[in-house]
């Protein structure tokens, strides 16, 4: 479904058996993210963790497509976000660490221990060019490693699919 007020979100994940190095990271933040139960809608509030940015909020809607899927975005003011947190949701908390091109999401409550890095094209022969480092394991296809199913997924079984997925089973 195309519409004028959506844009194209053409990005690879990738699932990755460490964080980067801490001395690559050009910026870091912290990321809690509350899909609204019954909705494909994501509340999002980013605070800096170096730096001194604000405080951003956003509530987001994600459809699914092919090869690409489309993200709309409305910026929220604190006092919106608050009223819309009240909306009964499922939680996922991580550090987003910035290693341009890639941002790596380090987990954090059950999921410690994931790494997914994730790289956003403006078109598709971007995209596809795309070379990632070595030692991750792309996971853009593989449903397991969204943010809306890895939220209501039980912990230990997002564990053990990304060990299969590292280990090459």
């Amino acid at each position: 479904m195309s519409s004028a007020y959506a844009r194209t979100e053409r990005e690879r994940r990738f699932l990755c058996a460490a964080p980067p190095p801490a001395h690559d990271v050009v910026r870091t933040r912290l990321i809690t993210d509350r899909y609204v139960d019954g909705t494909r809608l994501r509340l999002r509030k980013v605070d800096e963790l170096t730096g001194s940015g604000p405080t951003v909020h956003k509530l987001t809607q994600k459809l699914p497509g092919e090869p690409w899927g489309e993200l709309t975005t409305i910026y929220v003011s604190e006092e919106e976000h608050a009223l819309l947190a009240t909306l009964p949701a499922a939680v996922l908390t991580k550090e987003r660490r910035s290693v341009p091109p890639l941002g790596y999401d380090v987990f954090r409550g059950p999921l410690a221990g994931l790494v997914l890095a994730e790289v956003e094209f403006a078109d598709d022969a971007s995209a596809a060019a795309f070379q990632p480092p070595a030692g991750v394991h792309e996971v853009t296809d593989d449903p397991r490693f969204a943010g809306g199913v890895l939220v209501r997924t039980d912990p230990a079984a997002v564990l053990l699919a990304a060990q299969d997925v590292l280990q090459g089973r």
